[in-house]
């Protein structure tokens, strides 16, 4: 993912920076523990896509 893009794009639920996960292919917001698909390339951003961190699993 291009890091000009990443520096734009923010969690739509508490405009905090997002961090890509280029194994899962997601993004993740550290703020909510949220991870965000990327599909084909092009980030999912809506709070219904994203599935929740669980406490055990470590935020990169």
């Amino acid at each position: 993912m291009d890091a000009k893009f990443l520096d734009i794009l923010v969690c739509p639920l508490c405009k905090g920076p997002l961090v890509f996960d280029k194994a899962q292919q997601e993004l993740i917001c550290k703020g909510d523990r949220l991870a965000f698909p990327v599909r084909d390339g092009i980030p999912m951003m809506l709070e219904t896509e994203a599935r929740e961190l669980p406490p055990e699993e470590e935020v990169k």
